[in-house]
């Protein structure tokens, strides 16, 4: 009988504030070592916490948009643990009571779509880092202590590495889409922890492991994968698995252990006595939900009313620019001719601005001028490659659409009489070939549609040539 992966993943996105949780220091990636760390920070005797505002605000703004239960009183707990980059010896953070609880997301599986439930998204303060690059010594960088945080926390509903990183990619996306946290997984904005077991279908849970810090989606794919295959082996070999944390090493593309699994008890949580509860209120609920962007969901709908296919749907919803620069492309199109101009975003739009390294918002072509291309291409006066070559002109700054096709003379032979006299030409210039098509060899018609191609400086209408071939090689 197959084994069944399944996977639960803990992700701790950056909030975008300019403080942290609970002092005034800055919040900025990049700073020396240690400039970042106020008294609050690193736990000076006599220091009290002070709740940031705009944390809650962030927290509140994700729990309204995966249509979570909103805590409307939530507290602050201490969570007890020793390590170095700690300096008070706990993490201020949710237990009991999380300010989000509950919601859902739905990812694409295939081409159909699954919908994720989600736990729990509660605040804490991230922990310092410890840097062992120092000849032979260790330090201790502060910056990131006090850093504000949300921890979402799925079900463990996802079945295998291809679900959990379409999980983790919607996530990443939605927290990007809606402000709250930039996404940046180089600078540590987005980090995944993947819980890992496995299961004959139909039985229990099986015991999990905790991989951690996983901060791309390749290596999250490829951690879950090794994972699996390593509990895999241990259950067909007799053996049990351990609950503990492990390590994803990505130069031997394997995980190892590093500790074992604390439960919640070993962590001693008891409240905050330096924090008052977190009250949520009305007010602060109805000022978010006036300040939302629309969501993703609202504007995937739009997408499927026009027919579009579910994995192409998901792509030009990938964010909120490039839903937006869709969406204002389609206006006022012919419904039949939204499925071209979609292809045009998600192929040589998209094309040029990975190889710039750019997002949509700087695109150097408008959603007006791509839908006037599609427009010229659909009236005949631009084949497909010749399209292709406008909107290469555009984006290099050559002028408008019609402009373009002008001034390089790419206007679309479509007169029959004149792609009538290249098509005669041509077959009378190439009597081999002629006679070749009409022995059954198809690639000599290739080869006469390339010639006239030629001969009219690639600007015959290939459809008209293709008809007006196929009619004269007629025995």
């Amino acid at each position: 009988m197959a084994w069944e992966v399944v996977v639960g993943i803990e992700t701790h996105a950056q909030l975008v504030t300019r403080s942290k949780i609970f002092s005034a220091a800055a919040t900025a990636f990049g700073a020396a070592p240690n400039t970042q760390a106020s008294a609050v920070d690193i736990a000076l005797p006599g220091v009290l916490p002070v709740l940031n505002h705009a944390a809650v605000e962030h927290a509140v703004r994700f729990g309204l948009a995966i249509g979570a239960t909103i805590s409307r009183r939530s507290i602050f707990a201490r969570k007890n643990y020793f390590y170095p980059d700690l300096p008070k010896g706990y993490q201020i953070s949710q237990y009991e009571s999380p300010v989000v609880q509950g919601g859902s997301i739905r990812i694409l599986v295939g081409e159909g779509e699954k919908t994720i439930r989600l736990t729990r998204a509660h605040l804490e303060e991230d922990a310092g880092k410890s840097v062992h690059e120092l000849h032979g010594m260790s330090g201790i960088d502060l910056n990131r202590a006090g850093t504000p945080l949300l921890e979402i926390v799925s079900e463990p509903d996802l079945r295998g590495s291809k679900e959990a990183v379409a999980y983790a990619r919607a996530l990443h996306a939605l927290v990007v889409w809606i402000g709250i946290c930039d996404g940046n997984m180089q600078e540590g904005s987005f980090r995944c922890d993947a819980n890992v077991s496995v299961r004959r279908p139909g039985e229990q849970l099986g015991t999990r492991c905790e991989i951690k810090n996983l901060n791309s989606f390749r290596f999250m794919e490829r951690a879950i994968e090794f994972e699996a295959k390593r509990q895999i082996e241990v259950l067909e070999d007799g053996g049990r698995i351990q609950q503990e944390t492990r390590l994803y090493d990505a130069e031997r593309d394997e995980t190892r252990s590093m500790r074992t699994k604390e439960d919640a008890q070993d962590y001693r949580y008891f409240p905050d006595p330096d924090l008052l509860p977190l009250i949520v209120t009305e007010e602060m609920i109805e000022k978010i939900k006036k300040e939302m962007p629309e969501l993703p969901e609202s504007r995937f709908r739009k997408f499927a009313e026009y027919g579009l296919p579910v994995s192409l749907a998901h792509q030009l919803n990938a964010t909120n620019e490039t839903s937006t620069f869709a969406l204002s492309t389609f206006a006022g199109a012919p419904k039949d001719k939204v499925r071209d101009l979609a292809n045009w975003i998600v192929g040589p739009l998209s094309a040029k601005l990975n190889e710039e390294n750019i997002d949509i918002r700087q695109s150097r072509i408008s959603a007006r001028q791509l839908r006037d291309i599609a427009a010229r291409i659909d009236d005949g006066t631009l084949s497909g490659k010749m399209a292709k070559q406008v909107f290469d002109a555009v984006w290099a700054g050559e002028g408008d659409v019609d402009q373009v096709i002008q001034s390089r003379g790419l206007k679309q032979v479509s007169d029959a009489a004149e792609i009538e006299k290249l098509v005669d030409d041509v077959l009378t210039a190439n009597a081999k070939q002629v006679e070749d098509y009409r022995a059954g060899k198809e690639k000599a018609f290739n080869s006469l549609v390339g010639q006239v191609m030629k001969a009219s400086k690639g600007r015959a209408n290939p459809a008209q040539v293709n008809e007006l071939l196929r009619r004269k090689l007629k025995p």
